[in-house]
Formats: structure tokens, C-alpha cells, sequence
């Protein structure tokens, strides 16, 4: 039997270079949020002057700002973030379950448009997602600008297509006689989808929730537009941008906002990553 090769030395090494280049600019943000200002303009890639005590104190300056409203920002996010992957997982599986159990010529359709979506860049539609919106809202009478329930529903819409593609995948893997078991006991179609379907989805939904929530609660641009950078509502990497306008030259206070906006991601992924592989690869293989 023929071993398989591992990777080369050298593909090892290009591994390890591109990895150490990506990680350079966290690591600088970390590094100087442990210094005092003077210290950062001084010496920004060495170690020099960085401490734990002086990151602990740039954090508690950060979060008692006034201009910052921290915790403000990050409820918004997590509210944000909680309720769209709470519908993207929802509605997701939903609609990649119907397109892949009704072969219909409309379910070919419907599924095309999804993955024709997802070729579409955000900077084309923008404008007129935001003249659409401000019309819709004043047509229904519910405020769909600079309010959450209007971004929630445009990350529905734009995280809609990756779920249902990724789902669809999954599920054509399914055996259709576990459905079929169902509805000779008298399941009816919505219960079949949530005591048969959707407990199957899990690994998938879970390595979906993880992506879709790096990108809901990282985006600055959709929520810049939508929400306002100077609206009553802000998610943390608007607010985070506000403040870096308001302290300029303050990198003491301007890379420890970074830090905390990018945090909670980073230690998401850190602990999720095996169920992110994990559903990757069961996807894969079904």
C-alpha cells in the first residue's frame, strides 16, 4: 500500500511565511495596546515598554470614554449578530430543504438566483439597496433605516445565498427515506424539517453560524450605510471607527478599541474551529 506524502519543506515553509505575514498586523496591535503613547510612537514593532498593567490601563480608558460608549456598541453588535444567525439558520435550512426535495423547474430557478447573488458585489448594489430601503420603510410605515430590525433583514437577505448553498449541499445527502418514514407515521411536512431535518443539520449549521458571525459582527461597511456613523445606533466597528476620528493621534486609546472590537471573534474561532473543519468536511463527504 502506498503512503501519502506529506507536504513538502518547502511548501511548509511558504506556509509558515504567509501565516506570520498575516498575523504581523494583529500581532502589532496587540503589542502596542500594551504601551503608553509616547512608547508606541517611539519604538511601534519592538516589545519595549509593553506591559500587562498598561494594557489593563488602556482598556479601562477605552471603555470609561464618554465618545466611545463601548458597551452600547457592543450590545448592538451581539444583538445584531445573535438575531440574523438565529433567521440565517432558520430560513436557511428551510428554503435549502424545499429546493432540494421539490425538483421543480421553479426550485432550479429559485436556487440559480441564490448562487447568481453571491457573484454580485456588495459596492453595486449599495446605493440602491439604501434608496430601496428608506423607500419601503416609509411605504410600510416601519423605519428601516438606522434601526436594527432593517439591518437584520438586509443580512438575511445577504447572507441568505452562502447558507442555502452550503446547506443544499448537505442535505442532498440526506437519505429521502428517513422523510419518507416520517410521513407513513404521520409527520406532517414542518415537523419532518424540525424532528428529522433539522437536528441532521447541525455540524453544517454550526460551521455556517461560525462564518456568518465573523462577518455580521466584523462588517463596517453595510452597517456605516445603513446605520449611520453618526446615527443613535452603532455596531462596534462603526463606533470604533468614530472614535479613531475623535483621537487622531491617540494610539494608546485608538488600538485598544481595535483590539476589543476584533476579540470576541478571535476567541470564537479559536474554540470553534474543529466544529468549522468538521462541518466543512461532513458537507464534503455528503
Amino acid at each position: 500500500m502506498k503512503m501519502r506524502k506529506g507536504p513538502s519543506a518547502a511548501l511548509m515553509i511558504v506556509a509558515i511565511l504567509v501565516a506570520l505575514y498575516t498575523l504581523f498586523p494583529f500581532f502589532l496591535v496587540v503589542i502596542n495596546s500594551m504601551k503608553k503613547a509616547n512608547d508606541i510612537v517611539a519604538s511601534p514593532v519592538s516589545l519595549a515598554g509593553a506591559s500587562i498593567s498598561q494594557l489593563t490601563q488602556n482598556i479601562s480608558n477605552v471603555v470609561s470614554n464618554s465618545n466611545f460608549n463601548f458597551w452600547a456598541a457592543f450590545g448592538t453588535s451581539a444583538i445584531i449578530t445573535i438575531v440574523s444567525l438565529i433567521l440565517l439558520a432558520l430560513f436557511g435550512g428551510m428554503a435549502a430543504w424545499v429546493i432540494c426535495r421539490n425538483k421543480t423547474k421553479w426550485s432550479t430557478v429559485i436556487y440559480m438566483t441564490f448562487i447568481a447573488s453571491m457573484i454580485i458585489p456588495f459596492q453595486v448594489v449599495m446605493l440602491a439597496l439604501i434608496s430601496t430601503f428608506r423607500d419601503v420603510g416609509n411605504f410600510i410605515g416601519i423605519k428601516m433605516l438606522q434601526s436594527i430590525p432593517g439591518i437584520v433583514f438586509a443580512y438575511l437577505g445577504f447572507g441568505g445565498a452562502m447558507t442555502v448553498f452550503i446547506l443544499t449541499g448537505f442535505i442532498k445527502g440526506i437519505p429521502y427515506e428517513l422523510e419518507e418514514a416520517a410521513a407513513i407515521d404521520g409527520c406532517s411536512p414542518e415537523g419532518t424539517f424540525f424532528r428529522i431535518i433539522f437536528p441532521l443539520l447541525k455540524p453544517v449549521i454550526t460551521t455556517v453560524t461560525i462564518l456568518n458571525g465573523m462577518w455580521i459582527w466584523n462588517d463596517y461597511l453595510l452597517p456605516s450605510l445603513m446605520l449611520g456613523q453618526n446615527g443613535p445606533v452603532k455596531t462596534l466597528p462603526v463606533a470604533v471607527q468614530a472614535f479613531v476620528g475623535s483621537y487622531v493621534k491617540r494610539w494608546d486609546l485608538i488600538l485598544p478599541a481595535a483590539l476589543l472590537a476584533i476579540l470576541p471573534m478571535i476567541i470564537l474561532f479559536i474554540f470553534a474551529q474543529k466544529q468549522i473543519i468538521n462541518g466543512m468536511v461532513e458537507g464534503a463527504i455528503k
